[in-house]
Order: structure tokens, then C-alpha cells, then sequence
């Protein structure tokens, strides 16, 4: 067996196995940017993350469309890349006092959980034209466009404030 479930021998299973993995990471982020902004010192940052709370609330309901639309039950499987991400971003900013420092590293595993996400969305949208659901890709295309938002937003709070306070 490889790296999926021996279930999936279609580009179909495939589908929802990754709709299946990208639902599990929005929720377990849901749960965890509650202590990221309780971290965060900056207030830019603080909002920033605040903000993406409520647009990941937002991506919950549009991968449960995309469950709906596709005709399958909306259900998570475990996703251990999100989970070592979260678990690793919770490590380090334990690790780290200098408030600026702290707030950089939040940025830095922000990026990282974004970069995923990006990742998971892009490869589900290229599927869902492939299987010719383009009423799923362009569902999962409105969480891609902010994922990409956030990250450049993160990116320009990093560069023009959080790392020249850091360093």
C-alpha cells in the first residue's frame, strides 16, 4: 500500500480523499488560530489572523458546497502534514520571549500552513476541471484566491515591520 488508502483507484477517489484532507486542515486551523492571535503582540498581525479566522470559517462552508455539489458526504480524514505544521509552529513559539521574534515565527508558520493550503487547493481545483467539475473548481478556486491573499498579506507585514523589529 502507498501512500493513500487502497480505496482509491480512481481520479474521483483521489478527489474526494483530498477534499477529505484539505476539510480536516480547515477545521484543525479553525481550532488553532484562536491561540495564534492570543500570541501575536503586533496588532497588524493580531488583525491579520483575526481576519483569517473568520475566512477559514468561510472555507469550511465552501469545501462543504464543494461535498454537496460532488454528491458525497462531507467527512474529514486525518491530514498529518497539517498536523505536523501546527504542532511544529506550537513548539516554536513556545520556545521564543522576545516578543518581536515570537511574532516573526508566528508569521513564518502562518506561511507554512498557507503554503499547504495553496498546495491542497490548486491540486483539487486542477482535478475537479479534469473531472469535469468546474462548479467544484470554481468553489474551491474562491479559497485559493485567499489563501494567496493572506500569504501575500503576512509577507508584507513580515517585510515591512515584524523582521526589522525582530532583528
Amino acid at each position: 500500500m502507498g501512500f493513500f488508502s487502497k480505496d482509491i483507484k480512481t481520479l474521483d477517489d483521489l478527489f474526494i480523499h483530498m477534499l477529505r484532507d484539505i476539510y480536516y486542515a480547515e477545521k484543525k486551523i479553525e481550532r488553532t488560530l484562536p491561540k495564534m492571535i492570543g500570541e501575536a503582540t503586533d496588532p497588524q498581525l493580531k488583525a491579520g489572523f483575526e481576519k483569517h479566522l473568520e475566512q477559514t470559517r468561510g472555507h469550511i462552508d465552501r469545501v462543504e458546497q464543494v461535498f454537496e455539489l460532488h454528491g458525497v458526504k462531507a467527512k474529514a480524514v486525518n491530514c498529518p502534514a497539517i498536523d505536523g505544521i501546527l504542532e511544529e509552529a506550537d513548539k516554536v513559539s513556545g520556545d521564543i520571549d522576545d516578543k518581536e521574534v515570537l511574532d516573526a515565527a508566528l508569521i513564518a508558520s502562518a506561511q507554512a500552513v498557507e503554503h499547504y493550503e495553496m498546495t491542497r487547493y490548486g491540486t483539487l481545483i486542477a482535478w475537479a476541471k479534469q473531472l469535469g467539475r468546474s462548479d467544484c473548481a470554481n468553489v474551491l478556486a474562491k479559497n485559493l484566491k485567499e489563501e494567496q491573499a493572506t500569504d501575500r498579506k503576512l509577507t508584507e507585514i513580515a517585510e515591512n515591520r515584524i523582521n526589522l523589529l525582530a532583528a
